[in-house]
């Protein structure tokens, strides 16, 4: 299985709002995109706030194989939701690796 975990950090132009669809739309994919296993996706609430840089979205999907990770890039439940984030992101962290047993 692969791992994959993004933190997202908007822009000026972003409306906290905005989050309730984003989130919505991040769950969705569990339901459209083969290969997730598990998908979960919400706002920053850490208490840690010297550590937060800004990223206020958080984001981990488990993927069957690192070929279901390729293929989830270019889906287009996948690509919808990176239209959504035009004008609004800053910038975002990603971080992928197999899950060791």
């Amino acid at each position: 299985m692969y791992e994959h975990i993004v933190a997202f950090q908007f822009n000026a132009n972003y409306q906290p709002q905005e989050e309730r669809r984003l989130v919505e739309t991040l769950l969705a994919l569990k339901d459209q995109v083969p290969g997730i296993v598990e998908l979960t996706a919400g706002v920053n609430t850490t208490e840690e706030t010297d550590n937060i840089h800004g990223y206020t979205l958080g984001l981990r999907v488990t993927f069957e194989d690192q070929e279901a990770l390729r293929l989830y890039g270019p889906h287009p439940a996948h690509q919808a939701f990176v239209k959504l984030l035009e004008g609004i992101i800053e910038n975002v962290i990603v971080i992928d690796y197999p899950i060791q047993k």
